[in-house]
């Protein structure tokens, strides 16, 4: 079990259904000296699917800006568990792990896709976004984000009166 599975998190009762999968395959100018795909470049790979998968929810970024919202990353933890080199395939995949009142926690995997039932893992990231309204402040987390993504209803505001 790694670091990041063995942090607390809520999943979706239907976990494969909630699960986006995106599929890459390295680019020579991703290499660095060591020829194997740049650590910063696994980041740009994350954060495509992120993006793809907000788009599969429902929630493109034309979508969001005609809402006057936006995401902001602002935590990101990756272990990496195994080198990339050119023209290997990888697989993101990627799925809401929780959320609280105004951020949402998204659980990652790059894996080998070839690799059958237990894929080879490339590396494992953990990124909290928080929901960013149009006044560029954090706002609760929409429902519709929240019903697209299998995660319970929004906590009530503090003080707020149960109906």
């Amino acid at each position: 079990m790694t670091d990041l599975e063995r942090r607390p998190q809520s999943r979706p009762a239907d976990e494969s259904a909630r699960e986006h999968r995106l599929r890459l395959r390295a680019r020579s100018y991703e290499l660095d000296s060591f020829n194997h795909v740049n650590h910063a470049v696994y980041l740009n790979y994350f954060e495509h699917a992120r993006f793809a998968a907000l788009t599969e929810g429902g929630f493109p970024p034309g979508r969001l800006a005609e809402r006057g919202e936006g995401v902001h990353v602002v935590r990101v933890e990756v272990d990496f568990r195994r080198e990339i080199r050119l023209g290997e395939d990888v697989e993101v995949r990627t799925r809401a792990l929780d959320a609280g009142a105004s951020s949402l926690t998204i659980g990652q995997r790059m894996v080998a896709p070839h690799d059958g039932d237990e894929p080879g893992v490339y590396a494992e990231a953990r990124v909290v976004l928080v929901w960013i309204g149009p006044d560029g402040r954090p706002m609760r987390v929409p429902q519709d984000v929240r019903d697209a993504f299998g995660l319970p209803a929004r906590p009530a505001p503090p003080g707020a009166v149960p109906g």
